[in-house]
């Protein structure tokens, strides 16, 4: 994959205008950035069906193909002036360029899970750079790795990889709908994370469309931005175009379960232990906590169930084994069990039936069936019972549709380096945490009465959590925690805020990054890498 020369050429002119070009308005804007676009046009890769505006009729379902959270759905979100459904390098090129011309602002989106809609929504004109479109995946099994473009999706990677090998697989997240591009530049995690660490331990090259349209690949990037862009956040830095990852050894049959325990069932023991040894198994053995709030006994009742879903890389005589020697409080039984090939494992872990067939795995998002709002947080020492105990009344108490997911770590995730990428949770966690509410479209006012409750509720959690900072995961997006006005220039010191809460010693490093690919901070939304100077 080469850069189109053909492109750079023409738009020289462009990339030697002065970066700080007025901003027109609205429609003025749009008109120079289409004509732009016409501009870059070809008859091999004609960029005119790769654009919507909101004359287009299809434009509306353009937009909300990719966009899994309801409340940004609302007549009040802000919307694009247009987006670049991108069907060819050369399209990402021309869009990043003719934005910068036009003085619009570009959101990029590779699979619309982002929980924040930073990828779709702006307070300033914009466009949608959409990657939904470039979504090719190359697999080399002699040399056991693969070329993913960003908008393909980890199911569709997963199937992929099925189909030229039931040994291989990849450590990345467990909902096949996402987008690579964002999931593995924020450092998505998935349940082989104990055994391989994350996806972005696992990926050895990458292309990027840097600020002045060049394509780049690790070695004429440099080793620099290829850190920042393995959990730092791709889009702070340009747009990424595919991944080169490594494959992973997987074995023929994997072992699955899914038990739950209620508070009248000794949960909270069950907890209070799973957090004393879920990070210390053997790193083939991924065990999840999820408490969430059910139906109790009595009518209009709460309660809360803790749901342990778990993986083993092997089989289950073997699994049982581990588990009564370790773990013997959450009373696993061979019938809990069920063993399957990984790509399947893939399918329960998304909660499909079991024999649901793999090609689900090829389904596209649908459209968003509720609001919702996520936060999250890392432990770093053990909850005690009665801290437990406090959690699960503070969780009743709430009245709101929640769950939470405890993930444990240790394994892999405790032999890699806080610096070795710019992901820097690494060892000294028991545990990460999401939160998640939900709820379905009743106005404004219920929108903000439940964040507020999430609010409260995350408040709670202080005392339990990482602080100096309190750690927070970026691929779980939360404006909560700090943000700066996009159109605002003077945001350094804001940006610490967040930035130290994702990246914690890796984000100056971060920040330097920017400072040399894109001084002038193009590439920029409420919680993107600011450069030094803005």
């Amino acid at each position: 994959m080469k850069v189109s020369v053909s492109l750079i050429l023409s738009v020289a002119s462009i990339i030697l205008l002065p970066f700080a070009w007025p901003l027109p308005d609205q429609p003025q804007a749009l008109d120079i950035f289409h004509q732009c676009l016409q501009n870059h046009n070809s008859p091999s890769n004609p960029i005119s069906e790769s654009i919507y505006t909101p004359n287009n009729s299809s434009f509306q379902s353009v937009l909300m193909a990719y966009v899994k959270n309801r409340r940004f759905l609302t007549a009040e979100t802000p919307k694009p002036l247009a987006i670049i459904a991108a069907k060819d390098e050369s399209h990402v090129q021309a869009t990043v360029l003719c934005a910068k011309y036009s003085g619009l602002k570009i959101r990029i989106r590779s699979g619309g899970h982002d929980y924040e809609g930073l990828s779709y929504t702006s307070t300033v004109p914009f466009a949608i750079l959409d990657m939904f479109n470039l979504r090719s995946i190359d697999i080399d099994i002699t040399n056991q790795t693969a070329w993913v473009q960003a908008g393909a999706t980890l199911g569709e990677l997963y199937y992929k990889i099925s189909k030229k090998s039931k040994f291989l697989g990849f450590p990345a997240g467990v909902c096949p709908t996402i987008g690579v591009g964002g999931h593995f530049a924020g450092g998505g995690y998935g349940n082989l994370m104990r055994k391989y660490g994350l996806s972005v331990d696992n990926v050895v090259d990458a292309q990027i469309v840097d600020v002045g349209g060049r394509i780049l690949d690790r070695k004429s990037m440099g080793e620099d931005l290829f850190w920042a862009i393995r959990g730092g956040g791709g889009a702070s830095f340009g747009v990424i175009l595919s991944w080169k990852i490594k494959l992973v050894p997987v074995p023929k049959k994997v072992t699955v379960f899914k038990i739950n325990k209620t508070l009248e069932q000794g949960a909270t023991d069950v907890v209070h232990r799973w957090q004393n040894v879920a990070h210390t198994l053997p790193e083939d053995i991924f065990i999840r906590a999820m408490p969430m709030i059910v139906n109790g006994s009595r009518e209009n009742e709460k309660t809360v169930a803790v749901f342990f879903i778990g993986m083993f890389l092997g089989q289950t005589k073997n699994l049982m084994t581990l588990v009564e020697k370790n773990f013997t409080e959450l009373g696993l039984q061979i019938k809990d069990c069920i063993e399957m090939s990984w790509v399947e494992s893939a399918i329960f872990w998304a909660d499909f039936a079991v024999g649901t067939p793999v090609d689900v795995l090829l389904n596209r998002p649908k459209e968003a069936k509720s609001s919702f709002k996520s936060k999250s947080d890392y432990v770093k020492s053990v909850i005690s019972k009665e801290g437990l105990e406090k959690i699960w009344k503070n969780m009743i108490d709430l009245d709101l549709i929640m769950w939470m997911q405890w993930n444990p770590y240790g394994g892999r995730m405790s032999e890699i380096s806080e610096s070795e990428t710019a992901f820097p949770h690494r060892a000294g966690n028991l545990f990460k945490i999401q939160y998640f509410a939900s709820w379905g479209d009743q106005g404004i006012n219920v929108t903000n009465r439940n964040i507020n409750k999430l609010r409260d509720f995350y408040a709670s959690m202080t005392s339990y959590v990482s602080s100096g900072p309190r750690e927070a995961f970026l691929n779980y997006r939360d404006l909560d925690i700090g943000s700066i006005n996009s159109s605002n220039q003077s945001s350094f010191k804001d940006a610490q805020v967040y930035g130290f809460k994702y990246f914690k010693g890796n984000f100056q490093r971060l920040v330097d990054v920017k400072a040399k690919v894109d001084p002038h901070n193009f590439f920029k939304n409420e919680q993107s890498i600011p450069s030094a100077k803005y």
